[in-house]
């Protein structure tokens, strides 16, 4: 199914009438200089939705997760995560709830070299001054396969075990909402496909909410909805899209 938004000033809505994990009304950014990032854009994400973002260099899909992750203040609009408005907070308490219902994968990893990867895991939990759910975490790290390199320092694994440690990181304090910043774009093809799954399974196993930013056609069809921005809107929602009609989407917009 296809959802095209014409002007893409009204909401895009994924998740159907599930409680929403992200929901963003009328959110617009703009810049010193008068550049307009965001340009009213609507957006509602259900739980257990794994979600995709493209467009060319300069669509304003980076800054769209920016400000959904609580990282960027609109300028104008409002945005909650599972429920909890996040616009208007202060600094001290977008980091609070960064820490409380929100989990990051990035394309560099960002593990601690000199940290096992346990604690690289738990982190997030002990500076937020929460003790880890161990039945939890023993679930996620055997889900992903790292159940024996829990010891290890993150240079002795490779680099689709080190994101899959991070995956690990960002789900252990088992957040609302995931999101993934072009967390294939340092790996090689294969280990990329065997981390996209992995993520997908996450979402349709254990229904986590994971929205990713990807420039790459083959990893958002993973996914199942795709938004493409141009010019800091919305222009379409693609469900259970292919790599071939996303790769014709950015070819018609410019590229990526």
């Amino acid at each position: 199914m296809r959802m095209p938004f014409g002007g893409a000033r009204g909401a895009t809505v994924t998740g159907g009438d599930a409680p929403a994990a992200i929901a963003l009304a009328h959110v617009s950014k703009t810049y010193a200089g008068g550049v307009r990032a965001l340009d009213d854009v609507s957006l509602r994400v259900g739980h257990g939705t794994f979600l995709a973002v493209m467009g060319p260099s300069g669509s304003g899909k980076s800054t769209l997760m920016h400000c959904a992750a609580g990282l960027d203040s609109p300028t104008e609009g409002s945005i909650a995560i599972d429920g909890h408005e996040i616009a208007g907070l202060n600094e001290t308490r977008r980091t609070e709830l960064r820490r409380e219902r929100i989990g990051f994968v990035f394309q560099s990893y960002n593990l601690v070299p000199s940290l096992t990867i346990a604690d690289n895991i738990t982190l997030p939990l002990r500076l937020a001054g929460r003790a880890p759910d161990k039945e939890w975490l023993r679930t996620l790290v055997e889900r992903v396969g790292l159940a024996d390199r829990l010891a290890h320092r993150p240079t002795e694994l490779s680099g689709g075990q080190q994101q899959r440690a991070a995956i690990v990181r960002a789900l252990v304090a088992r957040p609302a909402v995931v999101f993934a910043d072009e967390p294939t774009g340092a790996l090689d093809l294969r280990t990329a496909h065997e981390v996209l799954n992995l993520l997908r399974e996450l979402v349709d196993e254990l229904r986590q909410t994971v929205v990713m930013v990807t420039h790459d056609p083959a990893a958002a069809a993973q996914a199942h909805q795709a938004l493409v921005m141009a010019d800091g809107r919305v222009t379409e929602t693609l469900q259970g899209p292919t790599a071939p009609e996303l790769a014709a989407r950015l070819v018609a917009l410019g590229g990526v």
